[in-house]
């Protein structure tokens, strides 16, 4: 239907992983579990997972690659509950890096498979509004 039209705009998957704008988590994702590409959105990732030694000094101790795997390991497990959807929701309880208390706080997140660049199957996990 669409064959001759003009393309206005084309923002790849690919280039998105280039500008930053999706966080590839995929050899960590695979140890978990998964069997496909993974990315995480940008904004999931500084929330989620982003953890500096300053937010270990003024917070508690964390760091980036124990924070990413319990985000997966949720996500994995809520695939595994979900084998249908193409979409799903889970949560992840993550210390926020404002904390006064370093108590852990649940948060939303969203699986989404779908066609990567080529058609192939990928996940990409974030936020609803990052959809």
């Amino acid at each position: 239907m669409f064959e001759d039209a003009d393309l206005i705009h084309r923002y790849t998957r690919a280039e998105a992983l280039e500008d930053g704008t999706l966080v590839d988590v995929t050899d960590t994702a695979k140890e978990a579990g998964f069997r496909i590409p993974v990315a995480l959105t940008r904004t999931a990732w500084s929330d989620c997972v982003a953890w500096t030694e300053e937010d270990t000094e003024c917070v508690v101790y964390q760091d980036e690659s124990g924070r990413l795997w319990d985000l997966l390991w949720m996500a994995i497990n809520a695939a595994r509950r979900n084998t249908e959807a193409s979409r799903l929701e889970f949560k992840v309880l993550r210390v926020p890096r404002d904390s006064r208390t370093g108590q852990p706080v649940s948060v939303p997140l969203v699986l989404d498979i779908g066609p990567g660049d080529q058609g192939e199957a990928v996940i990409t996990i974030g936020f609803a509004e990052d959809f």
